[in-house]
């Protein structure tokens, strides 16, 4: 039995029964692939129902708002992937008329969509002869046939990618894609992969080698960069004063407090000398309480957060043009990033 023979056959024993799997819609299929980038399937489930409910088309996504789509993604991280999704789905609107793609060639040219995700799509919606190689792909190829080429170097993107071109069932290559990332996801996983009960055990290179721990093989990433936010918390009544985010920085146009960004880590004391402040506001703050410092990991940057209670006269306030004072209520419908709104949720319920 041959490779993709093998996994497919593993494959039909052991899948798992993932919603999008039951379906040929590429707009259905787009969905989940695009959540479920750098995300479990376990936490990125229930976001797919909620899109998959609140955009039932991608018509009804089209004609959502930018503050919509990004309070629905709210706590799933790397918001690009949802201003991306509704561009694209404007953009499908506007040149399809509503009806998704289903060809790589036209995937392929949407925002957001790359090799990886148009081949998904069109795979699994059409059946069209195109290999997915994501990190799970990347994993058993790599343990399988003994590659130490790292899978992020330019070199061994076009390596794996070859081979999997090569290996895929042009019969059936929705199924096989399906079969091998499954494959990789429960079987070949990156630690403890269930090598004594694998179909490919004897023909493995990593398993015959005692290499299953060194493969894949991945260049060191990027050194990790160091901010730290001092947010203010000012409350008029009810009222929160909050702080329209920029697009061009993390978080983009999503909401947050007021914030002054240091260099390195300070102190109660240092930003709040003699009890006050007047940097950013125009006016004196009088620090009411500071909370312990929370650490918020994202993939290049560690962001260090410091939350500050302040009372001030809000006659006194001079309001900077992206400030704006909302009730809980409203804030409800905005979307704000995971610390945040973390910690206004637990201030609102005090």
């Amino acid at each position: 039995m041959d490779f993709s023979q093998t996994i497919i056959q593993w494959y039909n024993g052991n899948k798992r029964d993932l919603p999008w799997r039951n379906t040929t819609d590429p707009y259905v299929i787009w969905l989940s692939e695009i959540i479920l980038q750098q995300t479990r399937v376990d936490q990125g489930m229930p976001y797919f129902y909620r899109f998959a409910e609140k955009y039932p088309t991608v018509s009804h996504f089209a004609a959502a708002s930018e503050d919509e789509v990004l309070s629905l993604w709210q706590g799933l991280g790397y918001y690009s992937r949802g201003r991306n999704m509704l561009k694209t789905a404007r953009l499908v609107q506007q040149q399809y008329k509503g009806v998704f793609p289903h060809k790589y060639s036209d995937l392929i040219s949407l925002k957001g969509i790359g090799e990886y995700t148009a081949a998904a799509i069109s795979s699994f919606a059409a059946n069209e002869a195109q290999a997915v190689v994501d990190g799970n792909v990347n994993r058993v190829l790599a343990r399988y046939f003994g590659i130490d080429e790292p899978i992020n170097s330019n070199k061994g993107k076009k390596q794996f990618q070859q081979i999997a071109n090569d290996l895929l069932d042009r019969q059936y290559p929705g199924m096989h894609n399906q079969a091998i990332m499954e494959f990789g996801a429960l079987q070949c996983k990156p630690k403890n992969p269930a090598c004594n009960i694998c179909p490919l055990r004897e023909t493995c290179f990593a398993y015959s080698n005692n290499l299953v721990k060194s493969l894949p093989v991945k260049l060191k990433k990027n050194s990790i960069k160091n901010r730290y936010f001092n947010y203010f918390l000012i409350a008029d009544g009810e009222n929160v004063l909050l702080n329209k985010r920029g697009d061009t920085d993390i978080w983009a146009n999503m909401y947050d407090l007021p914030l002054i960004e240091t260099p390195t880590q300070v102190t109660p004391a240092q930003l709040f000398p003699s009890g006050q402040t007047t940097t950013l506001f125009q006016t004196a703050l009088a620090l009411l309480k500071a909370y312990p410092v929370k650490k918020h990991i994202l993939t290049h940057q560690h962001i260090y957060i410091s939350f500050y209670q302040v009372s001030v006269s809000r006659d006194e306030l001079k309001l900077q043009p992206t400030w704006f004072f909302t009730t809980p209520d409203d804030l409800k419908a905005l979307a704000l990033p995971k610390p945040i709104l973390m910690f206004l949720a637990a201030f609102i319920g005090q």
